[in-house]
């Protein structure tokens, strides 16, 4: 569904990204690690069309991202906390986003009750502006909003940062439950290689903006990466 042609990020002579080809099947989750300032960030950005690529481009279902806006109708992400609303609250945010992608509040009350859990009370019925919730509040609206509209992609950048271990295996639950569809692809990047490696059917590191490995998950996935990062 997504394939990466000849895609290469340079800023100020520094290329943060340089990846000949990659392609990302339909369905299931993929996994994106490296050390801080390998380009996984940068390689959601540009699949986002949130940056345009020095050279080369991504295509999502057939689309080239930075030339068509199609795509987005089926795509959804969250990045960090600039993706939300700050002023909002967070059911206002729900709706908004809603809204956007064509669901009324009945559709969207429908979808937030499934997550309950994973709200742990402390994100509805708050009657507090997004920017007042902590970090790992805020992280759970984007998680949840990117889900309103029955997405085919869903790119979360971090997802398990900022999260407490309850809520962390949570989003594993739902992160597993949501790649076991075979028309939802997820794409997650983390420098948690135990969680990656718990929730993706297929891992990929990048080092310095390059793939270096492409490993499709096995009982020695977690082993294969400790060592990897261990060098």
């Amino acid at each position: 569904m997504i394939t990466i042609h000849n895609l290469t990020k340079r800023y100020t002579g520094n290329t943060v990204l340089n990846i000949d080809h990659l392609e990302i099947h339909k369905g299931g989750s993929f996994g994106l690690v490296g050390n801080n300032g390998a380009g996984k960030t940068t390689l959601f950005s540009a699949l986002l069309d949130l940056i345009q690529p020095t050279s080369g481009y991504i295509e999502n279902k057939g689309i080239k991202v930075n030339e068509n806006e199609e795509w987005k109708s089926i795509t959804s992400a969250f990045i960090d906390e600039t993706f939300l609303i700050g002023y909002l609250t967070a059911e206002e945010y729900f709706y908004f986003i809603g809204e956007l992608r064509g669901q009324n509040k009945a559709d969207v009350d429908a979808l937030l009750s499934q997550f309950e859990d994973f709200f742990h009370g402390e994100i509805l019925g708050q009657k507090k502006y997004l920017r007042d919730l902590s970090k790992g509040n805020q992280k759970k609206a984007g998680i949840v909003a990117a889900l309103i509209g029955n997405p085919e992609v869903i790119v979360l950048d971090e997802p398990f940062a900022n999260l407490d271990p309850t809520t962390q295996i949570r989003l594993k639950k739902i992160i597993k439950e949501l790649s076991a569809d075979p028309e939802i692809t997820v794409l997650v990047s983390s420098h948690d290689l135990m969680h990656v490696t718990e929730v993706c059917d297929r891992i990929v590191v990048l080092d310095k903006g390059e793939v270096v490995k492409d490993i499709a998950r096995s009982e020695e996935t977690l082993k294969e990466l400790e060592e990897h990062f261990n060098k």
